[in-house]
C-alpha cells in the first residue's frame, strides 16, 4: 500500500504514518519542516520518502503528489492544520489568512492533485482530519478555526460526490480533543482539563479503523458529539453564552 500523509512530520499525522509503516506501507511524509523527523525511526526507514512543503502552496503540493504518485497512490491523508483563537487573531491578524490557507485552500490543493491521479487509476481514498468544532452551528462569537473546519467537512462532501463514480472514496475524520503535544502546548503543558479527552493512541486506532472501512464520516468521542448536537438545538440566546 502506498500512502501519502500531508502533515505527517508530527502529531496525529506522524502517529498514523507509524501505524501504516508497521503494516508494511510505503510512505510519503510531507510537512513544512521535515527536520522534525530527526531521530524518529521512520526517518531511517527505506520505505519512507519525505517532502518539505507548505500545503497552502498549490504548486509544491502538486509536485510532491506527482513525484510520489508516479508509482501509484492508494491513500492520501491530510492532517495538516493551523489553530488560532480570538486573542491570537487580535494580536496577529496575519494568522487568519494563514489558517484559511492551510485548513481550507490547502485541503483543496491536496485533494485536487491526488484526486486527479486516483481518477486515472480508478481507485483510491482521500482522507482529511477536521475537528468536532466544525460541527458547531453558527453562533455569536464563533471562531475562524471552527468555520475553517466546517468548510473542510464540506470540501470532503463535495469531493466525495464528484469522485464516487471513479471508484475513489472520501473519508472525513472529526475528532474531539486528542491528547497531542500540540494540544498540551496550547493549554500550558496540560490538556487534562479538556472534556472527554482521547489519547493519541486511541485516536489513531479509531481513525485507522474508519479509514479501513472507508466510512464517509467518523465523529468521536460519542459523548462529546452528543453534547455538540444538544448545543446546536439550544436557542440562540443560550448559544451566545458559549465563549470558546
Amino acid at each position: 500500500m502506498r500512502i501519502m500523509v500531508i502533515g505527517g512530520t508530527s502529531g496525529i499525522g506522524l502517529a498514523l504514518a507509524a501505524h501504516y509503516a508497521a503494516r508494511g506501507a510505503e510512505l510519503a511524509l510531507c510537512g513544512r519542516d521535515t527536520g522534525r523527523l530527526a531521530g524518529h525511526p521512520l526517518a531511517r526507514d527505506p520505505r519512507v520518502r519525505t517532502y518539505a512543503l507548505d500545503i497552502g502552496e498549490r504548486d509544491a503540493v502538486e509536485r510532491a503528489v506527482r513525484d510520489f504518485g508516479a508509482g501509484g497512490i492508494d491513500l492520501l491523508v491530510v492532517t495538516a492544520g493551523q489553530y488560532a483563537d480570538a486573542a491570537g487573531l487580535a494580536a496577529d491578524p496575519a494568522q487568519g489568512p494563514a489558517l484559511v490557507s492551510t485548513n481550507v485552500a490547502g485541503l483543496v490543493h491536496a485533494f485536487e492533485a491526488a484526486g486527479a491521479l486516483m481518477r486515472a487509476q480508478g481507485r483510491g481514498q482521500l482522507v482529511a482530519v477536521a475537528s468536532i468544532a466544525g460541527l458547531l452551528r453558527d453562533y455569536p462569537g464563533g471562531s475562524l478555526y471552527a468555520a475553517s473546519k466546517a468548510a473542510a467537512i464540506a470540501v470532503c462532501a463535495a469531493y466525495r460526490k464528484a469522485l464516487a463514480p471513479f471508484g475513489v472514496a472520501v473519508t472525513v475524520l472529526v475528532p474531539g480533543y486528542v491528547d497531542t503535544a500540540r494540544l498540551r502546548e496550547l493549554n500550558g503543558g496540560d490538556a487534562g482539563g479538556k472534556p472527554f479527552l482521547v489519547s493519541e493512541a486511541a485516536a489513531v486506532a479509531r481513525m485507522a479503523d474508519a479509514i479501513d472501512r472507508r466510512v464517509e464520516r467518523c465523529v468521536f468521542p460519542r459523548r462529546l458529539h452528543l453534547l455538540v448536537r444538544v448545543f446546536n438545538l439550544l436557542p440562540l440566546r443560550l448559544r451566545r453564552l458559549r465563549r470558546k
